[in-house]
């Protein structure tokens, strides 16, 4: 059955701030619009990409030999507006705001309660397929948790106006946090250096970047060496390998937002090694929903390589073959050390230090 939203008229975005205030009495003005990739994604251009190598990464680092692709328009401004509206919502900011000491504002696991456009945009096999193409591997999603996780940065006309004139002049602004990131002023990161709880990202645009300055996402090469990658416009996205490449996001100047969408990925396939750390994201996540989806997965992995090799140990015994101790024996460690990965990132709540990022 074709999904369903509602699609409730809201202000605009540069009013964000203000929206998480106890919204008004009277019932939204509503609308009923489906996802439809044909109207909806943007299309199907291959971008340019950059391997591991051509960031001084060994070839064997992380999942793929994609690092990272050029700016590609996924998705259309209709689909961005819907996105857009459903992020809007006061309930959102009232039950899915999280800050750290990497980010001032960000939105996270509100996706299938209150944003069931964007829900089904990110997990609909049309656009986990152009996904997958560009990273050169079969992705899926990570969990309901992790879909379109919100990077907020809004500023007053005021304050945009005053950052652009200082840019225009030479002058580096935010002088005091310059060495932490290893920036210009202008370049104060909204999110700073990390690499991602979670193998492969997909980082979509959804603030207008026509008078925007900077706003790129940064990467950092195994030389130390910074390259900046930059959607040029709304509903431009980037697929990134962020596991393994510490980046962050650049403040934009010359535009009262920075809003970026932000879905992870990772392999399909329950037989590639998943590396998946919960370091960055546990302290800013509803722990049982975030745990939940996590070890679910996790799980499901390990049944089915479970599966898997019980399948060829009843094989093995019909084709009369000897039982190969070493090579099951093997199994077990490498089924016990996934296990207690698993087990290691899923910290006791009382443990976790709210907004703090190590």
């Amino acid at each position: 059955m074709a999904l369903l939203i509602t699609k409730i008229i809201s202000a605009p975005l540069p009013q964000l701030t203000r929206v998480v205030e106890q919204p008004a009495a009277q019932t939204p003005v509503q609308h009923v619009t489906r996802f439809d990739p044909k109207k909806h994604l943007a299309g199907n251009v291959m971008p340019k990409v950059l391997g591991m190598t051509d960031l001084g990464y060994p070839a064997d680092t992380g999942v793929s030999p994609v690092a990272v692709s050029e700016a590609f328009q996924l998705f259309t401004p209709e689909a961005i507006q819907i996105m857009r509206e459903e992020i809007s919502q006061p309930a959102v900011h009232g039950q899915c705001s999280f800050s750290s000491n990497l980010a001032a504002c960000q939105l996270r696991g509100y996706a299938k309660q209150y944003a069931p456009f964007a829900y089904e945009a990110w997990k609909h096999p049309e656009t986990v397929a152009i996904i997958s193409r560009i990273a050169a591997m079969a992705l899926v999603p990570v969990m309901d948790y992790e879909i379109g996780h919100i990077n907020l940065s809004i500023k007053t006309e005021a304050e945009t106006t005053g950052e652009l004139a200082a840019f225009n002049k030479g002058r580096r602004v935010y002088a005091k946090e310059e060495g932490s990131g290893g920036c210009l002023g202008e370049e104060k990161p909204i999110v700073d250096w990390h690499t991602d709880s979670y193998p492969f990202v997909c980082v979509l645009m959804m603030s207008d970047c026509t008078n925007m300055v900077g706003g790129e996402t940064a990467l950092r090469k195994a030389d130390g060496e910074i390259l900046k990658v930059r959607g040029p416009a709304q509903g431009c996205a980037v697929v990134l390998q962020g596991r393994y490449i510490p980046h962050q996001a650049l403040r934009a100047l010359g535009a009262q937002e920075r809003i970026t969408s932000v879905t992870s990925f990772r392999p399909k396939s329950a037989f590639v090694k998943d590396d998946s750390v919960l370091r960055t994201v546990r302290p800013i996540s509803d722990l049982s929903a975030l745990y939940s989806g996590f070890a679910e997965y996790r799980l499901e992995m390990l049944e089915e390589r479970i599966r898997h090799e019980r399948q060829q140990l009843a094989s093995r015994r019909r084709l009369g073959e000897r039982f190969n101790t070493l090579e099951h024996k093997e199994f077990l460690d490498e089924a016990i050390a996934f296990s207690e990965q698993t087990n290691g990132e899923l910290v006791e709540d009382d443990r976790v230090t709210k907004g703090v990022i190590e």
